[in-house]
């Protein structure tokens, strides 16, 4: 693909210049994201609105009270185990972009281009798509209570926390990482609101609610992989900081403690959360809610109940920042790699921001969003992201074993990785007896990238008219969004 090239940095700098001089005038993506926004992007990306919507799937497929926070509380630990894994291959592999670096680095091209359009084509769209409604679920409902919303107008309130998403990242790295710093301040602020009353109310004897916790009428072993589902994507996003590695200040010390300390706090939030749900909730009134936290909020949090769908708004929307924050940087490494046209491997002259990646999920966001139940969405998303991760930490136990004496600044135990890459297998597996038709198309979705992989990447069958199309659309883009390819590696 031809692309235009700007003027060498090198050209522009003076005898005096400096090598410092240099790296700040080339276009590419800088190392500013430090600790505190390294907790504050894993954090900011999981908590969103999995916590607020979850607890209704998880009970309705796990079918009791004690069981539903047993899972709540296994997927915390599965989800650290998994985090500590990327951590390894985050500090291994320096390159952004997560599961695709590493899957290209372990099993090969053809897996890691299969990660790069499912994410492209559906994963990235469906859960923005989720945390989009649940947006529009939270601004919308109070205002409607106790009548159920419009899902119209909900559908149209989702729309405008996208583009506010998109244009930020967009815009600015640093602008992106304050306000995911915000949010995720905001973000545990509401958590807090709803565990100490909660937490107060259980202590002063009301525990009504937990006496049947462990009733196995309601048990189905088909149904309790959907509970882990639905309870893994409230934990979804511990892996996004991998995403950036390339923007991390000393990922190697960096990387293992913001995952680290992030996940052990996500987990004992989340449980306490529920914890207080079911104290103030029975069962059945849990499950009749469309928006959880509202309906906590108005038997606990009477005086300032109005505020909780705002807070739980702000909260899906730095969710739905992490998102668009990390997942373009994947886009990124992959066109660098070959995998999709050159023009999303670059970066905004001046904003050093990259916009064409950022850009390309918008209409794809947009397209889903018009159509699908939100339940839907979790269970057709999960099954590749799972298989994907299972793959990922596959091949890192088969890289140890090839690789002996490749650095590895932070070494995970063997059994972690053990563990965790089998329980992805065997939920993966099972879901697609539990759920056949969801599970099944997104399998059959994810291998659709295999007859694209053999004829426009491993050889391309491309028709000459088409590429010439193609570059000319791309090079006039490329002028139109002022975006050219990264002048320094930066792995």
């Amino acid at each position: 693909m031809r692309v235009l090239k700007r003027e060498s940095v090198t050209d522009k700098v003076s005898d005096e210049g400096t090598e410092k001089t240099v790296k700040d005038d080339a276009v590419h993506l800088r190392r500013s994201i430090g600790l505190v926004p390294s907790i504050s992007f894993i954090i900011g990306a999981v908590v969103g609105s999995g916590i607020f919507i979850a607890p209704k799937g998880v009970l309705m497929n796990s079918g009791s009270v004690g069981l539903s926070l047993l899972v709540w509380a296994l997927c915390g630990v599965l989800s650290t185990f998994g985090a500590l894994c990327y951590a390894e291959l985050g500090t291994s592999f320096r390159k952004s972009s997560g599961d695709y670096t590493y899957l290209l680095e372990t099993l090969g091209p053809l897996p890691a281009f299969l990660r790069l359009w499912i994410e492209l084509i559906f994963i990235r769209p469906a859960v923005a798509t989720y945390v989009s409604l649940a947006f529009g679920q939270y601004v919308v409902e109070p205002l409607f209570m106790p009548c159920a919303a419009p899902t119209v107008l909900v559908k149209l309130v989702s729309m405008l926390g996208v583009p506010f998403v998109v244009a930020v990242n967009c815009w600015s790295v640093s602008m992106a990482t304050r306000l995911q710093v915000l949010l995720t301040f905001i973000k545990m602020f509401a958590l807090i609101l709803i565990i100490i009353p909660g937490i107060m109310a259980l202590v002063n004897g009301k525990t009504e609610n937990f006496q049947k916790d462990f009733d196995t009428d309601s048990l189905s072993l088909t149904k309790l992989p959907l509970a882990f589902y639905s309870d893994l994507y409230a934990y979804v996003g511990w892996y996004y900081l991998n995403f950036i590695t390339e923007e991390v200040i000393n990922p190697n010390r960096t990387i293992p403690l913001a995952i680290i300390f992030s996940m052990v706090t996500i987990t004992m939030f989340y449980v306490l959360v529920n914890v207080a749900y079911y104290t103030m909730m029975t069962a059945n009134e849990l499950l009749m809610s469309d928006a959880v936290a509202v309906t906590f909020a108005s038997r606990a949090l009477q005086g300032v109940a109005p505020a909780i769908p705002v807070l739980v708004a702000l909260s899906c929307l730095g969710s739905l920042n992490g998102g668009f924050f990390g997942v373009p940087r994947m886009l990124f490494v992959g066109a660098r790699g070959g995998h999709l046209q050159a023009i999303f491997s670059m970066i905004h002259i001046r904003r050093q921001t990259p916009l064409p990646a950022v850009l390309c999920l918008y209409p794809l966001v947009i397209i889903i969003m018009v159509r699908g139940e939100i339940f839907q969405l979790i269970n057709f998303a999960s099954f590749s992201r799972w298989l994907f991760i299972a793959l990922a930490t596959l091949g890192m136990i088969i890289h140890r074993y090839r690789f002996p004496d490749h650095p590895r600044p932070f070494k995970v135990p063997l059994a972690v990785a053990v563990i965790f890459t089998t329980v992805c297998f065997f939920i993966v597996g099972l879901s697609l007896y539990s759920d056949p038709w969801n599970t099944g198309g997104s399998c059959a979705l994810t291998l659709s990238g295999v007859p694209v992989y053999y004829l426009t990447v491993k050889k391309s069958y491309i028709p000459k008219r088409w590429k010439k199309t193609f570059n000319y659309l791309s090079l006039h883009l490329q002028i139109f969004l002022e975006v050219a390819q990264q002048e320094i590696q930066t792995y």
